[in-house]
């Protein structure tokens, strides 16, 4: 297994979503990032994932969309742009509307990579993000501090620590995709 890989999978952000991308798709040139403008982590998120995959010698694009209407745009753009992956920006807009997104993805048979597994469940191709049950383990954890009398601005700010890869077999078939052995080992869930 490569230890940069593994590596950067243990630091997320923009540098595990290159890193992922290149190892799903070895001879990816062009990186597209769908955003929500109206979420405001969205381009801080943008800004990262575009340093990683221009280090690795991809071009990046960001495309824009707060509405459904956005999102169809979005991918008639993504496919006259020929874009080889795209990327979901982390966005509750976003996960609202992954049925339609994972959808469009299918229909124009465009490798996506998502932040939350409910998108692969969904039929998207590949998730890594957050363990959101940890989340809310840890969310308790705090919950039950500030019952027993600690003050809220005392507490430590938690950061996720763990995160999920997540692959759907069977969309990687219908793109034409093999999973490489080394990310099917790296995986913490793969749907058949």
């Amino acid at each position: 297994m490569e230890a940069g890989l593994v590596a950067s999978l243990n630091q997320p952000g923009g540098n595990a979503t290159g890193n992922l991308v290149r190892q799903l798709l070895p001879t990816v040139t062009t990186v597209a990032m769908l955003v929500n403008p109206k979420f405001p982590l969205g381009s801080a998120e943008a800004r990262d994932v575009q340093g990683a995959t221009r280090s690795l010698g991809m071009r990046f694009d960001v495309l824009f969309a707060s509405t459904e209407r956005e999102i169809d745009a979005a991918f008639t753009d993504i496919v006259r742009q020929k874009t080889d992956v795209l990327i979901i920006a982390t966005d509750p807009f976003l996960l609202g509307q992954r049925d339609q997104v994972v959808g469009l993805a299918a229909r124009y048979a465009v490798p996506t990579m998502y932040f939350l597994r409910e998108f692969v469940e969904a039929g998207g191709l590949i998730s890594y993000g957050p363990d959101i049950a940890n989340g809310y383990r840890q969310a308790g954890v705090y919950t039950g501090r500030i019952l027993s009398g600690a003050k809220p601005a005392m507490l430590p700010i938690w950061r996720p620590t763990h995160f999920l890869l997540i692959l759907n077999l069977k969309t990687a078939k219908a793109l034409g995709l093999e999973i490489p052995d080394k990310l099917l080992a790296l995986a913490d869930e793969v749907i058949e």
